[in-house]
């Protein structure tokens, strides 16, 4: 077994892009070549990922297999990698999903496969390299980079309304990656100002927050709007969400599976790498609308769902509608909101990924994805029906699956920090329960028609790519240790970047909850604040806001919004 290093972090990530390059040479006529070729250079970008699950120090919140080597001297940019727990997560179920994503490509796609199947490796670099990358500049490249790949494969093996799609998620994402990279810019030309340096690693700019917390109100905010607006454009949020279904419904199965798993996960980690870390202050003053617009994407994206007649938009708004509860986690700026939004962003991966394929599956059957089309299906197809359940109950949330961990830390979270907005986000819940059920039942049961009886069941190709879904669903669902301990320390670091004193407030409020308890509170609470006080001080100077009044229930707001 090899041991996780930056060598082979490296070689996990960059494998699929020298695939690339050597199936270039092939040629085009090769239909198995590249079939076979790039699922074996995924696979084994996979087995490459899994030391790093093994070798991580779940005990650090420091960035590990971190090594930088210079790049752009004038600049400061520096080809800098590294991963903590968070990237870890995201990186992994990258090379998890990518062998998925071909395999269901080998009777999908039906022409220019040699170009199709390059363009996935292409993808897979790019999307590694968003996770890893240490320095901001060489983060932009990736982000930019990925979009190319993405735009192709829709505008070229997409449905009937392709190029409009694939125009518009262009479109939308550049003027997302636009206003990002002025923020960037604003805050690398202040640092300057500040430092008398040049410097892209992200260390320095997430250094710079004191520093820009000392900046006029009006900076601030611009500069959080530039890099909110950037991020939210690819959760997507409501209201940069209108590009998502036109995108889901024409691109290829792979291409959807791909965009619901990976590509929308870009948007959360951008908010948990960059905005929280980095514009604290800033964040903090616009986090009404931010809890207002993730509400409304919670409910707006379930009752669109629900009107929908085909499968696949129907799948698409649903992610609108997930991606929403996880940003409201992450919004709650506590360690269980965080948490559980980050942690519902794999599941979403997970159990998205199995409703596209199996939607997938149909469509490549009867070459139609409208519901009314469909019925009985359990009867000619009981496998594809039992597996199909799985990834519907897995995305309702369903105890034993792992949908019901991620919502249930997330609602814990947005409770403590706005018990009002925790109470609407369990309406889009329900809402989502409703609207997956209700097309699974229209879809497998009831009469069948003849064209439906005659449907194949899942063949052995097809079981294959499903089953690491199913696998991963349980096993989530049933032991989630293993994946909230990896993210415990990075969380717990982000949590008190963002609310200097958070822990200390809270390890108060605790010992005097026991002092009370225990009807000492005179002789105990005094120390435990004395304790506490130096935290309050560490990261925030003069603001002892955190710590002043603990009888008041700092933690339960999640340290004062």
């Amino acid at each position: 077994m090899f041991t996780a290093n930056t060598t082979l972090m490296l070689v996990a990530t960059f494998l699929p892009v020298l695939g690339a390059l050597v199936l270039l040479f092939v040629p085009k006529d090769q239909r198995r070549v590249f079939e076979l070729g790039s699922l074996l250079i995924m696979i084994a970008s996979l087995l490459l990922s899994l030391p790093f699950w093994f070798g991580y120090d779940r005990a650090s919140d420091a960035v590990q297999w971190a090594q930088a080597w210079t790049w752009i001297p004038a600049l400061g940019a520096k080809f800098s990698v590294g991963m903590d727990g968070i990237s870890l997560l995201l990186w992994l179920l990258t090379t998890f999903i990518g062998p998925i994503a071909i395999a269901c490509s080998f009777s999908a796609i039906l022409e220019r496969h040699k170009e199709y199947y390059i363009w996935m490796l292409v993808l897979q670099t790019a999307m590694l390299g968003v996770f890893i990358t240490q320095d901001m500049f060489l983060f932009y490249l990736f982000w930019e980079v990925m979009l190319v790949p993405m735009y192709f494969l829709i505008a070229i093996w997409g449905g009937p309304q392709k190029l409009y799609a694939a125009i518009k998620l262009f479109l939308y994402t550049l003027a997302g990656s636009v206003l990002m990279l002025v923020a960037i810019l604003a805050i690398y030309f202040l640092q300057h100002q500040t430092a008398g340096v040049y410097d892209f690693s992200l260390a320095s700019f997430q250094a710079m927050a004191p520093v820009i917390a000392q900046q006029s109100k009006n900076y601030q905010i611009l500069m959080a709007l530039a890099f909110f607006v950037g991020f939210a454009i690819k959760v997507p949020m409501f209201p940069f969400h209108t590009w998502l279904p036109d995108a889901h419904v024409q691109a290829p199965t792979a291409g959807s599976v791909i965009l619901a798993a990976i590509l929308l996960k870009m948007g959360t980690y951008g908010f948990v790498r960059f905005l929280l870390p980095i514009l604290p202050t800033a964040t903090k003053e616009l986090l009404p609308w931010f809890i207002g617009l993730s509400l409304i994407g919670i409910i707006y994206g379930a009752l669109v769902a629900m009107i929908q007649k085909d499968m696949k938009k129907l799948v698409a708004y649903s992610s609108v509608s997930h991606l929403g509860l996880c940003m409201l986690g992450l919004f709650a700026l506590n360690p269980y909101g965080i948490k559980g939004g980050l942690f519902q962003m794999l599941n979403h991966g997970i159990s998205t990924s199995g409703l596209f394929l199996a939607v997938g599956i149909v469509y490549e059957r009867r070459h139609t994805r409208m519901i009314a089309d469909f019925g009985g299906l359990s009867k000619s197809m009981p496998i594809f029906a039992t597996i199909f359940m799985i990834m519907t109950m897995s995305s309702i949330g369903l105890p034993l699956l792992n949908g019901f961990i991620g919502e249930g830390v997330i609602l814990m979270g947005s409770f403590q920090a706005f018990p009002w907005a925790a109470v609407v986000a369990t309406l889009g819940i329900i809402l989502g329960a409703a609207y997956m059920l209700w097309m699974f039942q229209r879809v497998m049961f009831g009469p069948i028609t003849e064209v439906n009886e005659k449907m194949e069941d899942l063949n052995l190709r097809e079981i294959l790519y499903f089953a690491p879904l199913v696998i991963a669903a349980f096993w989530i669902g049933l032991y989630p240790k293993p994946v909230m301990d990896v993210m415990d320390a990075p969380v717990r670091k982000l949590v008190e970047q963002v609310q200097p004193g958070f822990h200390a407030a809270q390890d108060l409020a605790v010992k005097q909850a026991i002092a009370r308890k225990l009807g000492m509170q005179g002789m105990t609470a005094p120390a435990a604040h004395h304790e506490a006080a130096p935290a309050g001080h560490e990261g925030h100077e003069g603001h002892e806001a955190p710590h002043a009044e603990p009888e008041h229930g700092a933690t339960a707001h999640g340290g004062g919004h």
